[in-house]
């Protein structure tokens, strides 16, 4: 299947993408109110300025229109297309372990398109139980296992000193991005898109910003052109 575009072959930074990320969860929140919705306030609720908010939808397509808004309804959808989220997306989870129990139940993946078809361990005691309605499978089946169950995404929840292996295993097996929560730098093939989630990092961030406080200096706002 080949990469969907937004509908004016304009291709979307990844940082828009992620502001375009707030812009759904924010419609999401409002889908019980009928009508429109300015850019205003969608820069409100998000904290970025209604010039970024139409630059943004702009590589959407004409969508607004000047002094009424856009229709809330339309925009998600447009949104949903140009994430990649308007099908559903299946991957696998590696390392049953609290992370993953955690991860398994909650209903946010479900609701955005994503579907987490089977689980992994090299725990010989987690093998073969039953978690979250999944059965446990061994490592050792883990590349046949993601290629019979046509799984596009892997999820890493794996100790450090192991999470190369797996992403390799993965990546293997034909997955096609891998969401890491192991606190390493993975390397992976060209072809094989990564995000990684390191909270250590992400604290040390924000003590960083607790420590300085209004000191910080804050770069202008991204006023980048989609590439």
């Amino acid at each position: 299947m080949g990469e969907r575009q937004p509908g004016n072959d304009q291709r979307v930074s990844r940082v828009a993408a992620q502001r375009l990320s707030l812009y759904l969860r924010c419609l999401t929140g409002w889908s019980t109110e009928s009508g429109k919705v300015s850019s205003g306030r969608i820069a409100a609720a998000v904290g970025v300025t209604d010039a970024q908010v139409r630059r943004d939808l702009a590589s959407l397509g004409h969508l607004g229109q000047r002094g009424i808004g856009y229709e809330a309804r339309a925009l998600s959808a447009a949104i949903r297309v140009a994430l990649g989220i308007d099908r559903t997306w299946d991957a696998v989870l590696v390392g049953v372990g609290n992370l993953a129990r955690a991860l398994l139940r909650y209903q946010g993946f479900r609701s955005q398109g994503f579907r987490i078809v089977g689980l992994f361990d090299a725990d010989q005691t987690k093998v073969g139980q039953q978690v979250e309605g999944l059965m446990v499978d061994g490592m050792d089946q883990l590349g046949k296992r993601v290629e019979a169950l046509g799984a596009e995404i892997g999820i890493v929840t794996v100790p450090g000193d192991v999470a190369q292996a797996v992403a390799e295993s993965l990546a293997t097996g034909g997955v096609r991005g891998i969401l890491n929560f192991a606190p390493v730098v993975l390397r992976l093939p060209p072809h094989v898109s990564l995000v990684t989630v390191d909270l250590a990092i992400q604290l040390e961030q924000l003590a960083f910003l607790v420590q300085h406080g209004d000191g910080i200096s804050r770069p202008p706002e991204e006023e980048e052109p989609f590439a």
